[in-house]
């Protein structure tokens, strides 16, 4: 599976690929220059079950990383991966 992002100045998202397929997307908005904010996270219905919509979430987690970023997930999904996930705390915002 394969994990491309989609970055403008004021919004982004995550796609998960896999076999030419869309397996999901996450959207987030810019809230200023230093973090933004996770506001939607959705999966292919063929998809189910495999893990795509918390692959997202990782892959939104690393950008944080590497770009020193931090991250408010409003999305349900992804605020119940943060709170999961104790290890990937440090990119909240």
């Amino acid at each position: 599976m394969e994990i491309q992002q989609i970055n403008d100045t004021k919004k982004g998202y995550f796609e998960a690929i896999e076999d030419g397929k869309e397996a999901g997307k996450m959207t987030y908005t810019w809230a200023g220059d230093s973090k933004f904010i996770i506001d939607h996270t959705e999966v292919s219905p063929d998809f189910n079950g495999k893990g795509v919509g918390k692959k997202l979430v990782m892959a939104a987690v690393e950008y944080a990383r590497a770009n020193d970023v931090k991250i408010i997930p409003l999305c349900p999904f992804a605020k119940s991966v943060f709170d999961k996930v104790e290890e990937i705390r440090d990119v909240l915002s």
